[in-house]
């Protein structure tokens, strides 16, 4: 289950809430993905750009996408939403 909410602009990049969520999926019994895990190898100073080029590889490869709370402020998570919906992926939402 991919995790898609807001990351830029936030303190610590929204961290917290991306592990929380991460932890509610794997209760669930599913494997999270979290975006800050699969940007790891990219260097310091990154664009947005190269962070969505790998985030989106990883969505596509899920079963299903998890937004989380004010996901829709974010324009990489309204884009991986879009992606989501076009490819027919089960959509929850954080309430």
């Amino acid at each position: 289950v991919y995790l898609s909410g807001p990351i830029t602009g936030i303190s610590d990049g929204n961290q917290p809430a991306f592990q929380e969520a991460a932890f509610k999926i794997l209760v669930d019994g599913n494997i999270p993905v979290n975006p800050h895990d699969v940007g790891y190898l990219l260097p310091p100073g990154s664009s947005w750009l190269d962070y969505m080029r790998v985030d989106i590889k990883a969505l596509v490869d899920c079963d299903e996408i998890y937004m989380l709370r004010g996901w829709w402020r974010s324009r990489g998570a309204r884009l991986e939403w879009v992606i989501a919906k076009g490819l027919g992926m089960k959509v929850r939402y954080e309430h």
